[in-house]
């Protein structure tokens, strides 16, 4: 399959659609992720066109993988969760929803507490909430 260009995550960075944003640099965008398998679930996406870990530049999931790693330690600092799941999918076989590369950073609070992936949208002013929490966190790291 071709990178779709109208992808909603390449929209998003082309500031074309809105998002919940947490982090911004040259190279990455930090949101919430709408349909959140638990409170405070973000998602990390490159800024370059790539489809998934296989064909983006190894130089473009270098930087993305950074961000993931503080982003992740906000995440768990400002949700105070018991644990941090790191997800990212290739192809359709095995769950990408969205093709264009994206990390997702999902706190777990107990055991067996995450909801299905991409089942079921949050509340728009529960995730403006969210990415303020993580940006404060982001900024006392």
């Amino acid at each position: 399959m071709a990178y779709d260009p109208n992808n909603i995550f390449a929209r998003i960075v082309r500031g074309e659609l809105p998002c919940h944003r947490v982090y911004e640099d040259a190279d990455t965008l930090v949101f919430m992720d709408l349909m959140p398998q638990s409170p405070g679930h973000t998602l990390v996406i490159p800024k370059i066109a790539g489809e998934n870990l296989l064909d983006t530049p190894p130089d473009s999931i270098a930087a993305a993988m950074c961000v993931t790693q503080r982003v992740a330690r906000a995440v768990k600092k400002a949700f105070d969760a018991k644990g941090i799941v790191i997800t990212q999918f290739n192809g359709a076989a095995a769950g990408q929803t969205v093709f264009h590369l994206h990390f997702h950073v999902i706190p777990v609070y107990t055991l067996g507490g995450l909801g299905l992936h991409a089942r079921s949208m949050a509340d728009a002013a529960v995730l403006a909430e969210q990415a303020e929490k993580v940006r404060q966190a982001l900024t006392a790291e």
